[in-house]
This record gives structure tokens, C-alpha cells and sequence, in this order.
């Protein structure tokens, strides 16, 4: 029995890995073909400093060139200093069009700092610490993480309304930032590229019709994070930028291991045997080797389900 659950988790780990010799052209051409197809003159992407914006910032050089790329760099107020300094690097690294666009002056005009006054309500020094310590509290109290009480909506009274507020203060931004990319992109005629990977779409860690979800093509959608990683090391993405932990940038202190309450390294192992039909028992007996619990399991399932409104349209019958 031993024996079986080795060579299991062996066959998913080798199922998860890549070969981007072969993936590479793959993706330039999937993107140079949408291109053409819509007769456009080249594409636009938003570059946040993360893993997943660089990748496809790469992949989009690769495949029509750097002078038919255009990277909108779009920071907030809350915006990390770190990840927007990541952000200016790579443009200046990959040589593509970059434009600046501070989106904090739009967010103030439609009021959405009003909304949820993080900053009033969190001192400028402890807003990071605090926002780790809360998200992990919460884990921790409620037996469940943060992010899956976002996927649906909230309670009612004075609980429920801080929930939704602070659900409306977030999300904005990113569809904010979704609209400005379709803004410039249908002005110079540029194909809208997403930057949204497998793991994040299939649990709902994303924004509904936002910058990661609302785009003419996503090119790394079909891979796991996991697998988007060992893609960037390839592409000689900066090790800086593979190594640091990957955070929506909506809220200082925020990362995704802390919003979803799982490392990426067991939840795609989870969705990859998922995926591929196994039962839950089946899923226990074999992950426990990678110290994933039945509960973990459990977990990925329900984010599974309770985001799928996310992933549909629905229509009458």
C-alpha cells in the first residue's frame, strides 16, 4: 500500500511538470494568432511586478515583439512600493511600451476609498502585520479562510455590511484596471492579454470581470501555478520575482497563502488529482505523503463549488 501511494503522488507530480521547449511555442503562437485573427496591431497587458504579469509580459515579446507590446502599469495608494519597483524594472528589462497610470485619483473620485476607510481605520505601520495576523486569526477561528467567505455573499446586519464594503473596496480596483487596459487597448487596436493561471480560476481567486478575468485571451490559463513557476524559470524570469510570495497587491499584507489558506504546492496537487477523477479516499491515502489532510481536500472541493457562479453565465432555461 506504501509502495502504491509513492508511486501515485510520483505519477502527479510528473503530471505536473512541464516541458517548455514544447509549451513555448505553443503559447507565442496561440497569442500571435488571436492577434491576427482580430486584426489588431499588437497586444496590452497590465504588469503588476508579479510572476504571473511577467510571464505573459515575456510570452507576449516572444510571440509579436517588443515593439507591439505595451505594458499599463497601474499602482493605488495601497499599492506595494516593492511590486510597482518590480514592475518599472521589468519593463525596462524586456525593453516593451510601458504607460503609468496611478488609478488612486479615479478610485477617489467614485469613492471607493470611502467605501472602506482602510487607511483611517488601520495605522500606516501596522496595516502589513495587521493584515496577516487577521486573515490568520480568522483561518484559525473560523476553521476556514477569509477568501471563501468572499465567494458568496455576506450576512446581514453590521458584520455583513463591513464584509460587503470591504468586498467593494477591493474588487473596484481590479475592474477598474480592467477597463482602462480595454480602454487603450481598443484605442491603439491592441489585443486585451490576461494573466490569470489554472489554480487561481478554478478556486475563484480572482475578480469577477476584473483585470484577471475579462480579457480578450489568457495564455497561462491552462497551467497550474506550480507549472507557471517552472515556466518563468525558464524564460529567465528574475529569480527575485519567481522567489517572493505572489499576493493580489489590493491590500498591504496580503498574499495569497494567507487569503487562501493553502500554499499553491498542495493545492495543485489537490486540483491536478481532482482533475483527474480520483475520490477523495483515494486523494487522502496518497497526499497524506505530502502532508495534505482530508480537510485540505475537503476545502478545495467546497472553493470549487462555491466559485463556480464565477466561471458561468447563467441563463434561463
Amino acid at each position: 500500500m506504501r509502495e502504491l501511494a509513492d508511486k501515485s503522488l510520483e505519477y502527479l507530480r510528473n503530471e505536473m511538470t512541464i516541458d517548455p521547449n514544447k509549451l513555448i511555442p505553443q503559447i507565442t503562437s496561440f497569442i500571435k494568432k488571436h492577434m491576427q485573427k482580430m486584426e489588431r496591431d499588437g497586444v496590452i497587458l497590465g504588469l503588476s511586478g508579479g510572476l504571473d504579469s511577467a510571464v505573459v509580459a515575456e510570452l507576449c515579446i516572444r510571440a509579436v515583439g517588443a515593439q507591439k507590446t505595451l505594458a499599463l502599469l497601474m499602482p493605488e495608494k495601497d499599492s506595494s512600493k516593492v511590486h510597482l519597483q518590480d514592475a518599472i524594472d521589468l519593463a525596462k528589462q524586456f525593453k516593451l511600451q510601458s504607460k503609468m497610470l496611478d488609478i488612486t485619483p479615479y478610485l477617489n473620485k467614485i469613492g471607493i476609498y470611502r467605501t472602506f476607510p482602510f487607511d483611517t481605520l488601520i495605522p500606516k505601520g501596522l496595516r502589513e502585520s495587521l493584515v496577516k495576523k487577521v486573515f490568520t486569526w480568522f483561518n484559525n477561528k473560523t476553521g476556514t479562510s477569509y477568501f471563501s467567505r468572499t465567494l458568496h455573499g455576506s450576512d446581514s446586519g453590521m458584520k455583513g455590511e463591513i464584509i460587503n464594503r470591504s468586498f467593494a473596496y477591493y474588487r473596484a480596483k481590479h475592474r477598474l484596471r480592467m477597463l482602462l487596459l480595454y480602454l487603450f487597448g481598443e484605442r491603439d487596436n491592441r489585443l486585451v492579454v490576461g494573466a490569470a493561471n489554472k489554480s487561481e480560476y478554478m478556486v475563484g481567486f480572482f475578480v469577477k470581470y476584473g483585470i484577471d478575468a475579462s480579457t480578450d485571451i489568457m495564455p497561462i490559463m491552462g497551467l497550474y501555478k506550480t507549472q507557471v513557476i517552472e515556466l518563468a524559470r525558464h524564460l529567465g524570469i528574475p529569480t527575485h520575482i519567481i522567489n517572493k510570495q505572489p499576493s493580489p497587491d489590493l491590500i498591504p499584507g496580503l498574499v495569497d497563502e494567507n487569503a487562501i489558506g493553502l500554499p499553491y504546492s498542495k493545492m495543485d496537487l489537490i486540483l491536478l488529482a481532482i482533475e483527474k477523477g480520483w475520490s477523495d479516499e483515494e486523494m487522502t491515502q496518497v497526499l497524506s505523503k505530502a502532508d495534505i489532510t482530508f480537510n485540505n481536500i475537503l476545502y478545495v472541493r467546497d472553493l470549487m463549488k462555491q466559485s463556480e457562479h464565477m466561471r458561468t453565465v447563467y441563463i434561463p432555461d
